[in-house]
């Protein structure tokens, strides 16, 4: 990584170009499928299944709930627990690199929550290796299949534990989240699921995932990195340092780092509407959200600052309201939360940003105003 020298920028050209990185919104050079959205993120937040499939939606014009899950079972990305014990979608042949890297951390940490259950270590190795038998051969289970084949093995896998232990055989890069079968979440083994696994040392490693997350991201800062990563300080310094075409700027005196090529991209004001879903990296992808967020709105977005983030209206890359969908067999019900004064242009505006979800969702939309 280079210093720019010279270049600074204001708040808000800093947020013109935070939205080019995340593509919100998609523009021609946007990468034009799943596969390549993943990639250009490196890792996206998906914890939940509904949000992250609508964080791929939003930036592919005209693609559908179905278009993205038959990405998925096309295996153009997996969803795994790569960084944080967090769920993400993750380029289907980095994930064992990803895990090797940031997921190790996580695995370090498992011990006080395996007293808490109850589970030693051999016992959540034992569990990982049941389950990898149970899958060998191309099988595919369900989440209730896999508590089953724990059972069925001698394994209590009662409240909790069943989940720490599907957890832990993902994190061990054992298993992986395959796409749902219905309403149900399946498991496959990670090196059948996805074959040639690519294989980076570390440095490589840390410079691909420094690369990948300022692409998508900037400008941001060191902290922001290291607190999306959970790499220590010292790993995090050591990934910018290596990672190709990042430069240093100045946003509004605090040092941000960024991907060369977004400097030049333009810096107006943003006045796109968008709705987002709760767990999309344009907020979950940084510790500090000041650009975005107003201090005000925190607690209507993070209730209770319990990490459950609800979906957000965002009006020139700034949120502005909540939203909330009810799905039934007919129509989706989609229910918006103003934050501040929206006038009868900016209501129809994003009435129109919602049509679009329910377009991804091939159902019609019955759209109320809480206020």
């Amino acid at each position: 990584m280079a210093p720019t020298g010279s270049t600074t920028l204001t708040g808000a050209e800093a947020l013109a170009l935070r939205m080019t990185s995340l593509l919100l919104p998609p523009t021609p050079a946007t990468p034009a499928g799943v596969a390549e959205v993943v990639e250009w993120f490196g890792a996206m937040q998906a914890q939940d299944l509904a949000s992250g499939l609508w964080s791929l939606g939003v930036r592919l014009p005209g693609a559908t709930h179905a278009d993205v899950h038959a990405a998925l079972e096309r295996r153009e990305a997996l969803r795994t627990w790569p960084m944080r014990g967090t769920i993400h979608l993750v380029p289907a042949r980095d994930a064992r690199w990803l895990l090797e890297l940031t997921g190790v951390r996580a695995l370090a940490g498992a011990a006080r929550r395996r007293e808490f259950l109850g589970l030693s270590e051999a016992e959540a190795d034992r569990a990982a290796d049941v389950l990898g038998a149970a899958l060998a051969g191309g099988g595919r289970l369900t989440r209730a299949e896999c508590i089953a084949a724990l059972v069925a093995a001698g394994i209590d896998s009662a409240g909790q534990r069943g989940y720490h232990l599907l957890w832990y055989a993902a994190q061990r890069g054992v298993t992986c989240i395959a796409p749902n079968v219905g309403t149900e979440q399946t498991f496959a083994l990670l090196d059948e699921w996805a074959p040639g696994q690519h294989r980076l040392d570390r440095d490589e490693a840390l410079a691909t995932l420094a690369l990948r997350y300022f692409r998508s991201h900037g400008p941001t800062t060191r902290q922001d990195f290291a607190g999306w990563t959970g790499l220590t300080a010292a790993d995090a310094k050591r990934a910018i340092a290596a990672g190709d075409d990042l430069v240093t700027v100045e946003v509004d005196g605090t040092e941000a780092v960024l991907h060369a090529p977004l400097l030049d991209a333009p810096r107006g004001p943003v006045g796109d509407v968008l709705v987002l879903p709760g767990f999309d990296e344009y907020l979950l992808g940084y510790k500090d959200r000041a650009l975005m967020l107003d201090p005000e709105h925190k607690q209507a977005i993070i209730p209770g600052g319990n990490g459950i983030f609800q979906a957000t209206i965002v009006v020139g890359g700034r949120v502005v309201g909540t939203w909330k969908r009810s799905l039934a067999k007919t129509r989706v019900t989609l229910t918006v939360q103003p934050l501040v004064d929206l006038g009868p242009t900016r209501r129809a505006q994003v009435e129109q940003a919602l049509g679009r979800y329910a377009d991804f969702l091939a159902l019609p939309p019955r759209v109320t105003w809480n206020s």
